[in-house]
């Protein structure tokens, strides 16, 4: 996500933000229309699945949701008044896990929201983070897609394993799996992938994927053709890189993905250790 719109999606959450008897609450209306639903019975399914996951948490509904009413300009220079819903911030970070993470704007909601700080550095940090995990968690699925394939096709667990290693010596120029643990520091029985940065990861699954796609493309068989078909891929996919003054094996280690993931995984945790709840004279069910 570029720099530029991450600024422009964090001044349009926080114009949005208001004081609600003291807490921090945003308009679903204007959620709804920050997240990209056009309908706002749309909207409403999300809100609900989202109140509904606040059950399940302990929570009590209203203590997140309430309905609330409030006056829009019309086209015509007079108002009107529609329902609406104030949301605490707990209420906006169920409401964007529940949404599709395809689309950018619940992207940067999810994290938005769960970040207890409103400083666009952290943000911009845990977006970058959950990037890392994304890809990684790519990465491990399209290995495994190919190696589904490829068990069809006469190769087993070892040759797999073989393969694999293969095309990290195509990619890093030289270098073998181990050799390229040894130089970034990674332990023997951990996956190198999960210390790689983000666009080496994305670089070993799209070689990955392109192998998948030639090996049914053209029909390979064997441990030998698959083997040259994704030592050429990672071939291809370095020359690319260098091309961009990119050098996969000289890039700087990147923290642990587990530790990454479990950093993330805490940040859901506080927003409901520190939720703010609306207080009781102000609901209305």
């Amino acid at each position: 996500m570029k720099k530029e719109l991450i600024t422009a999606l964090f001044q349009r959450f926080e114009n949005a933000l208001y004081l609600f008897e003291g807490i921090e609450c945003w308009s679903a209306r204007e959620l709804q229309e920050i997240l990209g639903y056009s309908e706002w019975r749309n909207f409403q399914n999300a809100i609900e699945k989202a109140k509904k996951a606040a059950e399940n948490a302990g929570e009590k509904v209203f203590d997140h949701f309430v309905d609330i009413n409030k006056m829009v300009d019309l086209g015509s220079g007079g108002q009107r008044n529609i329902e609406d819903i104030a949301l605490t911030r707990y209420a906006c970070y169920l409401i964007a896990q529940n949404g599709d993470p395809a689309k950018i704007e619940v992207a940067f909601a999810q994290t938005y929201f769960a970040v207890q700080t409103r400083k666009q550095e952290v943000i911009e940090q845990r977006l970058l983070d959950v990037a890392r995990i994304t890809a990684r968690e790519k990465l491990s699925k399209s290995e495994k897609n190919l190696s589904a394939l490829i068990f069809e096709r006469g190769v087993d667990e070892k040759g797999f394993a073989l393969i694999r290693s293969k095309g990290d010596q195509a990619l890093f120029g030289g270098f073998s799996t181990n050799e390229m643990k040894e130089k970034l520091g990674v332990a023997g029985n951990r996956p190198l992938a999960d210390f790689l940065p983000t666009l080496t990861i994305k670089a070993k699954d799209f070689a990955t994927e392109l192998t998948s796609h030639n090996v049914v493309e053209r029909d390979l068989q064997g441990e030998k053709q698959i083997s040259k078909e994704h030592v050429d891929n990672n071939s291809a996919v370095r020359k690319m890189l260098i091309g961009r003054g990119v050098r996969p094996e000289t890039l700087e280690p990147a923290e642990d993905v587990d530790k990454v993931r479990r950093k993330l995984k805490s940040d859901g945790k506080k927003v409901l250790k520190d939720v703010k709840k609306i207080p009781a004279k102000k609901k209305r069910k």
